[in-house]
């Protein structure tokens, strides 16, 4: 049986009391992620039919890529870096522009398994990344002399899974095909 005292008007048993030091030892153990930094670490824009594109009724064909890598750095960090690449072409052979920007950031995640830093990495990382590099693409597109482009939101959680149910299936017909030969 706990006994209880009063401290402070709070009530307090034994077994509250060892309670604030097994917070802190679950604390201690659990996964931390923080931004440390997030930095433009590479960009591009082209428009090589200027000025002749300003000529042109725009109407362009937009072509969106979107890539991300990341980098283990020491002491529980890693580079994440949010590759976004637009395309807009007028006619097959005529390129309006084209803007490449590399939104990157250093993020600090501790005592994550190597799943949990694969699913931090792959999904939260790109997705606090990419306000920032959507700005970027914006920005660049305006002083091109081009109208803004809104990137629509990207869902980096259903693309992480894609991207991994895609890893399994090729793994499993590569060992398939091992298994035949």
């Amino acid at each position: 049986m706990a006994s209880s005292k009063f401290t402070d008007g709070e009530v307090m048993t034994e077994e509250n009391q060892t309670k604030p030091e097994t917070d802190e030892a679950a604390a201690d153990q659990q996964v931390q992620l923080r931004i440390e930094k997030v930095y433009l670490k590479d960009v591009s824009f082209e428009s090589p039919k200027s000025p002749e594109v300003f000529t042109r009724q725009w109407q362009p064909n937009l072509s969106v890529d979107i890539n991300t890598r990341a980098t283990p750095l020491p002491d529980d960090r890693h580079e994440v870096i949010l590759s976004i690449t637009v395309r807009a072409q007028v006619d097959e052979d005529f390129l309006g522009f084209l803007v490449e920007v590399q939104q990157a950031g250093i993020f600090y995640i501790k005592n994550a398994d190597p799943a949990q830093v694969s699913q931090i990495v792959g999904i939260a990382c790109p997705t606090t990344l990419f306000p920032y590099a959507r700005e970027s693409v914006d920005s660049l597109v305006v002083k091109g002399g081009f109208p803004p482009i809104q990137l629509a939101q990207v869902n980096f959680e259903a693309l992480y899974v894609k991207a991994l149910q895609e890893r399994q299936q090729k793994s499993q017909e590569q060992g398939a095909e091992k298994t035949t030969h």
